[in-house]
């Protein structure tokens, strides 16, 4: 991923539908930067403007307040078809009575490209996409898939420096996904286009971003690498929004060198790296992942959370046990199936549980 320039300056964006008191906000002083040759994803619930903030960067939509730039150059009055841009929908707008060669061509006829440059960029375009052999087919005899490639190829015939993908994975069965993950991160690279993908499924934007900008009412939560956002969310709405975690209500006991000694249930103590701003006394929420507590046979296990096994959950790869605490809360576990074959937990063990300080974050809401 290349992040020496800036592809996309997004500042202070605003987009209200109807009265500018009264009506809908869509979009709340939205502000980001996107590198050129990203794969950059906008993560977020239905209705939390990250379509809106698509249709604001194709044209499609009216700012009410603030600037787009694309490459540095302010774009506004620009219209859609001026725009250095090309957008895939979830809906793959083919034209039945058209080729897959004739679709992907269809934008270079009506930029006047001449007939042997039509030629060949189609063929280098269904050759990225592996649809050569479907060249004379037409879309109704295509899978959803090979519709989905035929879509990307199209976009891409005219060389667009952005490539906007409203959740265009969203029609497609779980294993067709699975597999267009790869092939559209791949593509990314081969083409060294900007791409701004919108999904509210966590695992695409996991699986395929260099960076990820999660949004919930209109505004921007936090924005990183996946990693970052998995591994360090700034706030219980992402926490919760990306992948599985349980939620602790503690009391900071002590603060040192950057981290906070935390009283969970039953007068245990837990470490976690310190919010800015929390003080001892502080009633503060840890967000612990599933995969961040170890699960161990009570004994010699120094200071620990007591728990009982109430529901294991069996799911191949992994064990998901449901554990009750002294508190009353439900706490989930997961075990790896091949580190657990020796000791296989059942309901109504009672466990230990050790919490991994690094997957152990205090939220700062």
């Amino acid at each position: 991923m290349g992040q020496e320039s800036s592809g996309i300056e997004i500042r202070g964006v605003t987009k209200v539908y109807g009265d500018e008191v009264t009506g809908v906000r869509a979009l709340d002083n939205v502000s980001m930067e996107i590198a050129d040759n990203e794969f950059f994803t906008l993560l977020g619930p239905s209705g939390c403007g990250k379509t809106t903030l698509l249709r604001c960067i194709a044209g499609f939509e009216q700012l009410t307040g603030g600037e787009i730039f694309l490459f540095g150059e302010e774009i506004e009055d620009l219209a859609p078809n001026r725009r250095p841009v090309n957008t895939v929908f979830q809906q793959y707008a083919l034209f039945p009575h058209m080729t897959v060669a004739a679709n992907v061509g269809f934008g270079l006829r009506m930029l006047k490209r001449s007939k042997a440059e039509i030629s060949s960029i189609v063929e280098r375009m269904l050759t990225l996409v592996h649809m050569n052999d479907l060249a004379d087919r037409r879309p109704n005899q295509l899978s959803g898939g090979q519709q989905q490639r035929v879509a990307l190829a199209r976009a891409l015939a005219s060389a667009p420096k952005v490539l906007l993908l409203d959740e265009p994975l969203s029609a497609l069965d779980l294993k067709l996904r699975q597999q267009m993950r790869v092939e559209l991160k791949q593509l990314q690279e081969e083409t060294g286009i900007t791409f701004i993908f919108v999904t509210h499924d966590q695992v695409e934007a996991l699986t395929m971003s260099d960076r990820i900008a999660v949004m919930l009412d209109g505004k921007v939560q936090q924005v990183g690498k996946p990693t970052e956002i998995y591994e360090r969310p700034v706030n219980h709405f992402v926490a919760d929004f990306i992948g599985e975690t349980n939620f602790f209500d503690v009391t900071v006991e002590s603060l040192a060198g950057g981290r906070a000694r935390c009283i969970v249930a039953d007068g245990v103590a837990v470490m976690a790296e310190a919010v800015t701003g929390c003080r001892a006394g502080d009633t503060v929420s840890l967000s612990v992942r599933p995969e961040g507590i170890q699960l161990v046979r009570p004994g010699a296990e120094g200071e620990a959370l007591r728990g009982m096994i109430e529901r294991p959950i069996y799911l191949g790869t992994d064990t998901h046990y449901l554990v009750g605490i002294p508190n009353g809360q439900k706490v989930l576990v997961r075990v790896q199936n091949a580190q657990a074959r020796a000791s296989q937990l059942k309901i109504g063990d009672t466990v230990a549980l050790h919490f991994d300080p690094c997957s152990t974050v205090m939220l700062k809401d």
